[in-house]
């Protein structure tokens, strides 16, 4: 700032005082390698913009990253970071005002947010029951503080509901970062397969996370296990890369990564200004799941049907029609629609087209494509048709749903901010 006209010694002073104010430096040592940290580095970032005047300080790290050397050498007023006990000790001789957003140690002079793992649990609980099942299964990380909460609250609610539950940790001698714990899980193919292979269905999996939700499905391909009609799948993260490269893509629970990156950084504000905070945990309940093909099936102890009804998913876009589907099934037409409505409550007609509105609905939701784009990737020659089966389907036309959607994910960011 530059002070012009005759001196004045308060405003001199001012100027002085203006010259000399230096922005706190807030280290982040959080991996922006996965979706989860992504989300909380935004989180951070929302608030540093409207409620702070920070400079924040971070590098491309890995998860089990130790304390970066430029830490050592900077003027470094907070920190909020994934800590483990690799890098608690030195932050902790830096002694300054630290917030853990991993939450895998005891530690008592740091406050913590984290994500709800008991509300985790009971959306993916919730999500598989809703699809008719009554059969559950859970895949984890032994030694993985994440995993061993959420199968504690899983195995609850399984208990709650008088249900079967089944377990599957990997089993490991090397405990030593998360890293190692989760590559683990590439090590006990053969294990998995035969635990998966041993499941009865239909039955619902619960993965403890993305990365451990597409080992699974990995195995059930190679073990001829089929998904979603023999074993449902959902994860935790919602992981923008391995959710949908997952084969088939991954349902998986999303969490609130910006909301816990932003209550850290207030907490870390708070901290700063030199308030005094008792030992807090802050729990983030998670937004929503976001169902993919990993658990788009209604669960139902009639293999045959269970049979035909992969089928139409598969096929349902191609320009099928019931004819093909009674051609594909060793039942007689009668058969078929007799026990298609006793276990789906539906005709495979109405299966048909509830499959290819689905797809539709994404179409309109993920794509910028004209009816008339779309119509052939739904199965329909022309877009009108589509247009007649849509609104008798859902109520409203493609465009007008497409429209709703896009306010109402307006209104949510708007809300957030």
């Amino acid at each position: 700032m530059i002070c012009v006209g005759p001196r004045n010694d308060l405003r001199h002073q001012g100027c002085l005082l203006m010259r000399e104010v230096v922005r706190p430096s807030v280290a982040l040592l959080i991996e922006a390698s996965r979706t989860y940290g992504r989300g909380l580095l935004r989180g951070v970032a929302s608030f540093a913009r409207t409620h702070s005047n920070w400079s924040l300080l971070h590098e491309e790290m890995l998860i089990e990253s130790g304390v970066p050397p430029w830490m050592e050498r900077s003027t470094v007023d907070g920190v909020i970071g994934r800590i483990d006990r690799k890098i608690a000790e030195p932050l902790r001789s830096l002694r300054i005002p630290v917030v853990d957003v991993l939450c895998s140690l005891p530690i008592s002079d740091m406050p913590q947010v984290d994500t709800d793992d008991q509300s985790v649990c009971e959306l993916a609980f919730e999500h598989l029951w809703e699809q008719g099942f009554r059969r559950f299964a859970f895949c984890g990380f032994r030694g993985a503080h994440y995993s061993q909460n959420r199968l504690s609250h899983f195995s609850k609610l399984a208990t709650e509901r008088k249900c079967l539950l089944s377990t599957y940790e990997t089993d490991h001698r090397d405990a030593s970062s998360l890293k190692t714990i989760e590559r683990a899980g590439l090590t006990d193919v053969k294990q998995l397969c035969d635990w998966l292979i041993s499941l009865k269905p239909p039955c619902g999996l619960f993965a403890c996370n993305d990365i451990r939700g597409q080992q699974v499905l990995n195995a059930c391909n190679r073990a001829g296990v089929l998904v979603p009609d023999d074993v449902a799948v959902i994860g935790v993260d919602d992981d923008d890369v391995i959710c949908p490269l997952s084969d088939p893509p991954l349902t998986s629970v999303k969490p609130d990564t910006e909301l816990i990156g932003f209550k850290a950084a207030e907490i870390l504000a708070s901290m700063m200004r030199g308030e005094q905070l008792r030992r807090t945990k802050v729990l983030v309940p998670p937004l929503k799941v976001n169902q993919r093909l990993s658990t788009q099936a209604v669960a139902t102890e009639d293999r045959e049907i269970a049979r035909v009804c992969r089928f139409i998913r598969e096929h349902a876009c191609d320009g099928i029609d019931v004819s093909d589907v009674v051609e594909f099934s060793v039942l007689s037409r009668r058969q078929l629609e007799r026990r298609f409505r006793d276990s789906m409550h539906a005709s495979p007609h109405d299966f048909l087209t509830a499959t290819q509105v689905y797809r539709v609905k994404q179409l309109l939701t993920d794509s910028e494509m004209t009816l008339e784009q779309l119509a052939p990737l739904a199965g329909y020659s022309h877009k009108e048709r589509l247009s007649a089966v849509f609104k008798r389907a859902t109520g409203e036309a493609p465009g007008s749903y497409r429209m709703r959607m896009r306010q109402s994910s307006s209104v949510k960011d708007d809300e957030r901010r």
